[in-house]
């Protein structure tokens, strides 16, 4: 059973949050700007603790600590998918907690994901499931080549992906402690995402389309306005708009979307989140995508998601960051407190404005 909020969570009140990276920091930052505390809760040291109230550093199967923490909080989330859906599950019996974590469970497997958008009336790339060897030439027949084999569960910046070309490779690249699903390789004139968050009263607001670039499977730019046309970018607010109203989903979430070379739009992911291809909307907008989602979930009204400037955002990754003196002149720079440079880790971002009309 889950708790109900029964107010809105006044200045002085506690959002707790299950994650402690980089979103979850600046989650803690735009809430204080409301007034309101975070207490985070992680499983190792992270970049959150440094700016949030309390922090708790415990196992996500640790009841104990799971208890005391729902306990210190008058609403929590998550800022990552992949967080336990049973650590979600358990303190949202015990405390008003948003999104709901039957959004949490279906975004963390990517064949329900696929299948519930589809049911819904969107487009996706073709799919089909892959939990055998068998499976796989089956899959492999129906899909065609190109093909992407991706795990179900536990995916991100390209981990847990293989592009396969036979139905051998497909085989070869099937891990049977990892049932996966085969998707038709989409040759898309580009990609974008829309950024949306749904109240506790059921308003929406969605972001402008952002128009994004990836460079080993890992974000590496993101620039709004993007090239979609207005009847696109509005229709791409609708399927955000669909996916939020089915889920009765309440915060911030991101819908990646393929913008094919004949004009369609198909839904590639789901992140149940604040999402880095949002991080502009904290120069560029008077409410950030952060914000938004601490209004949300803590029973605010939503903020304008208006643009006032045009932007572009880059991620810092790896080794980069160590140039952060001459990065400090080049725009607004966010580092997120990580203390080791792994190459292709995100160690913060960069966001450079613009007038309207220019890019």
């Amino acid at each position: 059973m889950s708790h109900v909020l029964q107010a809105p969570v006044a200045p002085g009140g506690t959002i707790g949050i299950l994650g402690g990276g980089q979103l979850g920091r600046m989650l803690a930052l735009a809430a204080a700007r409301l007034g309101l505390k975070t207490h985070i809760y992680c499983d190792e040291p992270s970049p959150a603790f440094e700016v949030a109230a309390a922090h708790t550093l415990a196992a996500y199967d640790d009841e104990a600590a799971l208890a005391r923490f729902a306990a210190s909080c008058d609403v929590a989330s998550f800022e990552f998918e992949n967080v336990p859906a049973a650590a979600a599950a358990f303190v949202a019996a015990r405390v008003a907690f948003a999104p709901r974590v039957a959004a949490l469970e279906l975004t963390q497997d990517r064949l329900a994901e696929k299948t519930f958008a589809t049911k819904l009336g969107l487009r996706t790339a073709p799919f089909a499931e892959v939990s055998s060897a068998e499976e796989a030439r089956a899959a492999f027949a129906k899909i065609g080549a190109p093909a992407v084999l991706k795990t179900r569960r536990f995916g991100y910046d390209g981990k847990g992906q293989a592009k396969v070309s036979s139905p051998e490779e497909v085989v070869r690249a099937f891990d049977e402690d990892a049932p996966a699903v085969l998707e038709g390789f989409i040759d898309f004139a580009f990609e974008v995402s829309v950024v949306a968050a749904r109240g506790r009263d059921g308003a929406f607001a969605a972001y402008d389309p952002v128009e994004n670039v990836h460079e080993n499977h890992i974000l590496r730019r993101s620039t709004v306005p993007s090239r979609l046309a207005a009847a696109k970018a509005a229709e791409a607010a609708l399927i955000a708009r669909k996916i939020a109203e089915a889920l009765d989903y309440v915060g911030v979430f991101a819908v990646e979307l393929f913008a094919t070379k004949d004009g369609a739009l198909l839904v590639n992911e789901i992140a149940p989140r604040v999402h880095n291809s949002g991080h502009w909307t904290i120069e560029a907008c008077s409410t950030s995508q952060f914000e938004q989602h601490i209004r949300a979930i803590a029973g605010w009204p939503l903020g304008s998601p208006q643009r006032h400037s045009n932007a572009v955002m880059e991620n810092i990754l790896g080794a980069e960051a160590a140039d952060w003196l001459r990065l400090s002149t080049s725009g607004a720079l966010h580092l997120y407190g990580k203390k080791e440079m792994r190459p292709g880790r995100k160690m913060g971002h960069l966001t450079r404005l613009f007038p309207r009309g220019e890019r």
